[in-house]
């Protein structure tokens, strides 16, 4: 069976699935063909159901829950670290409430968290890794950084204004779940549940051949250098990213209640996991 696997084109993604691409792992009756797209594209094919296992923003699940169901692994969450505000010198909260923010797109989930955090503010969507360029030139007042801008900024000679991983830890002592790995519905429970397992041991064995995964995740660097590459790495890709557990479900439950009660989806939410 072809199974198309979308994910973003950056070292975390591409290390959970280096055992999959380098034939490291035995895919039982699966072949996959990797589809490297920025999550905000991701996001969107995951309206029309197109690949049939996708990386995703949490905040995009609700918007996909009849067509996709959660797997039980794969996630990027961290604890007291997550997307970054910039700009060219520190603004206050209330001050961030007053500028125009470039944001990575509005289905991600760092948008949610920042619409969280300040409530209603300016914004204007910026393929996310322009955002950089955008602050540090002066076309955007402050951006909303995603994957490696949030450990480069500093190399841009820019500075913090808000650190959205921080504030949530501050606020409800969990992790903030940012990324999620979804698997389509209409495989059927038996297939879903095979493939759940072929994932889950791709990012087991990443994790258990650490520099060699790293090797071919340097690929998606983006101009990291080894160093700032491992570190972006383990941020997230941790314990949370082989299972959830029950604090990782939790900050996943805690996280879209808060988003159901800002308005943020039409019809409820409901969370289910591939068992």
């Amino acid at each position: 069976m072809l199974i198309r696997l979308g994910h973003s084109p950056d070292p975390d993604d591409a290390f959970m699935f280096w055992a999959l691409a380098s034939g490291e792992i035995d895919t039982r009756d699966f072949d996959f063909e990797h589809v490297l797209k920025d999550i905000q594209t991701l996001n969107e094919w995951a309206l029309e159901g197109r690949l049939e296992v996708t990386a995703l923003s949490l905040h995009s699940y609700p918007l996909v829950q009849d067509r996709y169901a959660l797997l039980p692994h794969g996630a990027s969450m961290g604890s007291g670290y997550g997307p970054v505000v910039v700009s060219r010198e520190p603004l206050s909260r209330d001050e961030l409430r007053e500028v125009e923010i470039a944001i990575p797109g509005r289905m991600t989930t760092a948008f949610l968290v920042l619409r969280m955090f300040l409530g209603d503010f300016r914004f204007r969507e910026v393929q996310f890794d322009r955002i950089l360029d955008e602050v540090a030139s002066g076309t955007a007042p402050a951006g909303l950084l995603i994957h490696e801008g949030q450990l480069t900024y500093g190399e841009a000679g820019l500075a913090k204004s808000a650190d959205l991983g921080e504030w949530w830890l501050l606020e409800t002592g969990l992790p903030l779940p940012l990324g999620v790995n979804v698997a389509r519905r209409d495989l059927g429970e038996e297939t879903l549940h095979e493939l759940s397992e072929v994932l889950r041991e791709s990012i087991e064995v990443g994790l258990a051949n650490r520099r060699r995964a790293m090797a071919y995740a340097m690929q998606f660097g983006r101009g990291l250098d080894e160093e700032l590459a491992d570190r972006f790495v383990g941020m997230y890709v941790n314990d949370f990213t082989c299972d959830y557990g029950e604090e990782g479900r939790q900050a996943v439950r805690e996280l879209l209640r808060r988003a159901e009660a800002i308005g943020a989806y039409e019809q409820p939410v409901r969370l289910d996991f591939v068992a």
